[in-house]
């Protein structure tokens, strides 16, 4: 364990793990979703890899818009690699972009999270396609394999596809 935690960076941490976590925590706070892990092991690898997809929307929606309207501009690649190799600064200011950059994709994320948590149950359109059991695959003789409606029980579900078919 101690050898893949060298193997970390510092980019791997604020741009990955911090974001992954934060994300947890507040969501758990702020919405009805769980998010935090009782196991470390598995909480690190779920903090990491929502830190990652956190990141990657934040490198695919947040920074053209930024672009867009302005906020930031960017120079030629090659002009960024002179000038990183004449300056060491260069390089921390790029990875501390980043990690603005994911930090404002985390609350944008966080906030769409807050939004779907609080409408959700108003609009049950967006929930009944993916959680209810008439939608969900049947085996061979018709049954439903799992009812994820709150409104009746797996027997309900079986009783409703039985006599479907």
């Amino acid at each position: 364990m101690d050898g893949l935690l060298d193997k970390i960076s510092s980019y791997n941490i604020f741009n990955y793990l911090l974001p992954g976590s934060l994300f947890a925590v507040i969501g758990d706070v702020v919405t009805d979703y769980r998010f935090v892990q009782e196991d470390i092991v598995v909480g690190l690898f779920l903090y990491y890899f929502v830190g990652l997809v956190v990141s990657r929307i934040g490198s695919l929606v947040v920074e053209p818009i930024l672009k867009a309207v302005g906020f930031v501009t960017f120079v030629d690649y090659r002009k960024f690699v002179e000038a990183s190799k004449a300056d060491a600064k260069i390089e921390v200011l790029s990875e501390t972009n980043n990690m603005y950059r994911t930090l404002c994709a985390l609350f944008l994320l966080l906030l769409f999270v807050v939004l779907f948590d609080q409408f959700a149950p108003a609009l049950p359109w967006l929930v009944d396609g993916c959680c209810s059991a008439r939608n969900l695959d049947a085996d061979r003789r018709g049954k439903a394999l799992i009812s994820f409606d709150s409104e009746g029980s797996n027997e309900d579900a079986e009783q409703q596809t039985n006599q479907a078919v």
